[in-house]
């Protein structure tokens, strides 16, 4: 395929009509559900992976487009995408980025809920784009919206619903956060997770001495054990796992009674592959190694680390460290081998000698990007992610929520008026 000539300055895309997208299909190919993470097939006709020009095209649609679109790029992207990023972050960085943009069209490079989450704090005349719809994630995928509401029903039958507040992670779809939003409840991230659930329990009513205050935790069982019993000093005995696919979550009355947190069935898959043996090893083979972890970690692995921090607080300990220093890191492997690159006087590792990069985030490729971008430039808008207006209003609560927590940051108000949409 022969490379594009240059294109023609960028036109106003106000009025650009969306493509519908098609052929829906679950990444296991057990039927079509296309309003869950779960991806579905994207129509059209992509560039060639082995284009020797894709590069060329990128920065050609790019230019053509101007200040009309703005591309967002994950941590954990892959480096042919991230090069062409206006902005690096993780999940919420990047949405306040998109939130704060002028451009008309985000082109956000990470995964569905994240696109969804650009859409909620975003301005509504903006229109978010996903390059691969199948670009989901597994642990987003492991509560679902009926799931949930379900969960809440087996509470109320317990007698405990009035004493729990529900907490999503923002790793979540937008139909969670707006459960959460609906039910009193708020959102929180990785790094302000403490605050978030010490906030929830300070939500109940503690006149009956009986019931304790709880936390329904969704959808990341580890951050919630972690934050619960590293950062709040509960107990692992406090914590309970609520398993959607077992009668009644797999827990008695009682058990739910007597809990502090109510932790969902789920996990990260990348996070959760790492095990205590790889730290034990990674000491052995470099002595003096620093173990530094993501919160979604299991607890034995995070037991065993020298600091457990979210994907800022990793990228900055990388950077502060000392010439010479040697880093054993268990995250996703594009952001660790990226570190690596950029930090030639330390040596960085990662954790698993298995390479582990996060599928669906490595579904968004160059020819993914140089499709949607010369969609646009085409006068098409393709794989636009939108969020129904009762789901981006109850979610806004819950995000105001969050971010009304001592040290979280600006309000939605600030955030290029999104809390108007609460209203």
């Amino acid at each position: 395929m022969s490379a594009r000539p240059p294109a023609a300055p960028a036109r106003n895309l106000t009025d650009v009509p969306t493509i519908p997208v098609g052929s829906p299909l679950l990444l296991l190919g057990r039927g079509s559900d296309p309003a869950t993470e779960r991806g579905v097939l994207c129509p059209g006709d992509l560039p060639a992976p082995d284009d020797p020009n894709l590069r060329d095209r990128a920065r050609a649609a790019r230019a053509a487009l101007g200040d009309e679109v703005m591309v967002l790029g994950h941590h954990y992207q892959r480096d042919q995408v991230i090069d062409f990023a206006d902005a690096r972050g993780d999940s919420f960085e990047l949405s306040r980025q998109a939130a704060a943009a002028q451009a008309p069209f985000i082109v956000f490079c990470g995964v569905h809920f994240m696109a969804e989450s650009a859409s909620i704090l975003g301005r509504e005349d903006q229109r978010v784009i996903l390059p691969d719809l199948a670009a989901g994630c597994s642990m987003a995928d492991m509560a679902e919206a009926h799931q949930v509401v379900d969960a809440w029903a087996r509470l109320e039958r317990a007698g405990v619903s009035d004493a729990t507040v529900p907490l999503t992670y923002m790793n979540s779809t937008a139909g969670i956060k707006a459960f959460c939003g609906e039910h009193g409840g708020a959102i929180c991230t990785s790094s302000n997770a403490p605050r978030a659930m010490q906030w929830a329990f300070d939500q109940v009513d503690a006149s009956d001495p009986t019931l304790p205050a709880k936390v329904l935790f969704l959808p990341d069982q580890h951050l919630g054990r972690n934050t619960a019993v590293l950062s709040l000093g509960l107990d692992l005995a406090d914590c309970v796992v609520y398993d959607p696919w077992r009668a009644d979550g797999g827990l008695t009355d009682d058990q739910l009674r007597a809990a502090r947190v109510i932790l969902w069935k789920g996990h990260c898959s990348v996070h959760a592959r790492f095990q205590p043996a790889m730290v034990a090893k990674v000491r052995d083979e470099l002595p003096g190694v620093q173990v530094l972890v993501h919160p979604e970690c299991r607890h034995e692995v995070v037991l065993e680390a020298d600091r457990v921090g979210s994907t800022g607080q990793i990228i900055r300990w990388v950077e502060d460290a000392p010439a010479g220093s040697t880093l054993a890191i268990a995250t996703e492997l594009n952001l660790v081998k990226r570190l690596g690159e950029q930090h030639p006087d330390k040596h960085v590792v990662f954790l698993d000698e298995t390479v582990c990069f996060c599928a669906t985030m490595n579904r968004i490729d160059l020819p993914h990007l140089v499709w949607v971008l010369e969609s646009l430039v085409d006068g098409q808008v393709v794989n636009e992610i939108r969020v129904a207006p009762e789901v981006r209003r109850n979610a806004l609560l819950a995000l105001e929520r969050m971010l009304s927590l001592p040290g979280t940051g600006q309000s939605l108000a600030a955030v290029a008026g999104a809390a108007a949409a609460v209203a």
